[in-house]
């Protein structure tokens, strides 16, 4: 009973935070009222579930963040894997210089791909000159542009959980594993990677979270022609001031973020030997 008691009490300011800053606002943009007669609230929320642009942006939306996720783990795993068996003296330097690309703007790093993905840039002149293409590629305002921007913005993210998630098993697991005849290959997959699989989905979870919810990076590469549920909100928040589409929008956005998180836990929870 003391434990539950307590661990309400420690709940409660962030719950309150969090009612106050989300919720609060998301059901006032909901409930505000509208000088169009549209049937209130279930008449809107109708009308939005039947809007094929709302219904493109999100599958849009969740197949940019499916990638960008699944290029992360690609890259951040084998990374973290890397940091996490080195000697100790170089593991300070190692997650320094991963994690070096989050002290750097958002901005920033997102007009460098601007000048790269461009017409006349970088990746165009290298495919023009290889043969690959034989007139200037434009990648930029493509979902591919949005996902490699994305990658490269949150693939630290994976670095660091994947880090502390193989940092948690014993190497002499492993070493048993090879002791008993397995392969490498065999005793990664049968030991290693069951036993740090909660942190990874934690990794995961952060970066198809993230992309799910980036602004700055479809709106700079992605343009109108790739529009995602976080630049379609700005579009009726800041463009139309439909606020009770930018409620509904947001709502889809939470909703969506949830039940990556929901299956995450459930993926987690499974993993763990019982």
């Amino acid at each position: 009973m003391w434990h539950t008691r307590t661990t309400r009490l420690l709940l409660a300011p962030g719950l309150a935070v969090l009612a106050l800053a989300f919720l609060y606002p998301v059901a006032a943009a909901l409930l505000a009222p509208s000088p169009d007669a549209d049937g209130g609230l279930a008449g809107r929320l109708g009308a939005l579930a039947a809007d094929d642009h709302i219904w493109r942006a999100t599958a849009r939306t969740v197949r940019i963040a499916a990638l960008t996720t699944g290029l992360c783990l690609l890259l951040g795993l084998p990374l973290g894997r890397l940091i996490a068996r080195s000697p100790a003296r170089r593991q300070a330097l190692l997650l320094a210089l991963a994690l070096f690309p989050l002290l750097l703007s958002t901005v920033v790093r997102t007009y460098a791909w601007l000048v790269i993905l461009g017409r006349t840039g970088l990746m165009s002149t290298v495919l023009t000159g290889l043969g690959l293409s034989d007139r200037p590629t434009q990648l930029l305002y493509t979902e591919t542009a949005v996902v490699i921007g994305l990658t490269q913005l949150f693939t630290p993210l994976v670095v660091v959980t994947s880090y502390g998630a193989f940092s948690q098993v014993h190497p002499d697991l492993e070493a048993a594993a090879r002791g008993l005849g397995a392969s490498a290959g065999a005793a990664f997959r049968r030991i290693v990677l069951p036993l740090a699989l909660p942190g990874i989905l934690v990794g995961a979870t952060l970066v198809f979270a993230g992309a799910v919810t980036a602004f700055t990076t479809p709106l700079l590469l992605g343009g109108a022609r790739t529009p995602t549920l976080a630049t379609l909100l700005y579009t009726y928040a800041g463009v139309s001031v439909d606020w009770r589409s930018a409620g509904a929008v947001a709502l889809v956005m939470t909703g969506v973020v949830l039940a990556a998180a929901a299956l995450a836990a459930r993926a987690s929870a499974k993993a763990v030997p019982s």
